[in-house]
């Protein structure tokens, strides 16, 4: 895959970060340096995907809110940036390999698949409106609920990745996904709901 022009693709741009010696952690800070050059779309993917991946915990603490606070920012058309007390969050480097080397597979065969076409669906005013379901997306990330991460992180990652290729069937992917996920989500909610009801009536009757 071609991002942004001839440059690295973006597995290798990550494992280059993650071979790096001289780092013993890496931080959220490091990502978004490494990544400066990029559409926000590559930084969406690499805060979401990790979430999208099952058994590993504490994801979503670190990487849930850079992953709002960088949908919004696609969806109100504004430069990458992240505060200093979230991008100062890091992990031990060992981490960041493991996380990496589940990561990169799937990137590398997505990598192989995405080219540009329908360029309208990943280009604005449907970019803003991308970025909006992204933020509605990360959102529900970051919230502690049960089985609630990875269908919607999944979807940010499809949308991450049409934005950043200009794919738009990638685009209409990502979207039928967050669909998807909100019925999920919606339907684990409903079931908390019931289960928390059930209990209280029990409890006082």
């Amino acid at each position: 895959m071609k991002v942004l022009s001839g440059g690295p693709a973006l597995s290798e741009v990550l494992q280059q970060l993650a071979d790096d010696g001289e780092r013993e952690r890496i931080s959220v800070g490091d990502l978004l340096t490494a990544l400066a050059d990029r559409a926000l779309g590559a930084l969406l993917f690499v805060f979401a995907c990790p979430n999208a991946l099952p058994a590993l915990p504490g994801t979503s603490v670190i990487l849930g809110a850079p992953l709002v606070l960088l949908a919004a920012q696609l969806a109100f058309n504004q430069r990458p940036w992240l505060p200093g007390f979230i991008s100062k969050r890091s992990m031990a480097r060992g981490d960041f390999q493991a996380m990496i080397a589940r990561i990169r597979p799937w990137l590398q065969r997505a990598e192989r698949m995405l080219r540009p076409r329908a360029g309208a669906l990943a280009l604005p005013p449907m970019e803003y409106l991308v970025g909006l379901v992204c933020l509605l997306l990360a959102i529900v990330v970051l919230l502690p609920i049960p089985l609630g991460n990875m269908l919607p992180a999944l979807a940010i990652s499809i949308l991450a990745l049409g934005i950043l290729e200009r794919d738009g069937y990638w685009i209409i992917a990502g979207l039928v996904t967050a669909a998807a996920s909100a019925v999920l989500v919606s339907g684990v909610l409903f079931a908390t709901l019931q289960a928390v009801l059930f209990v209280v009536v029990k409890f006082f009757s």
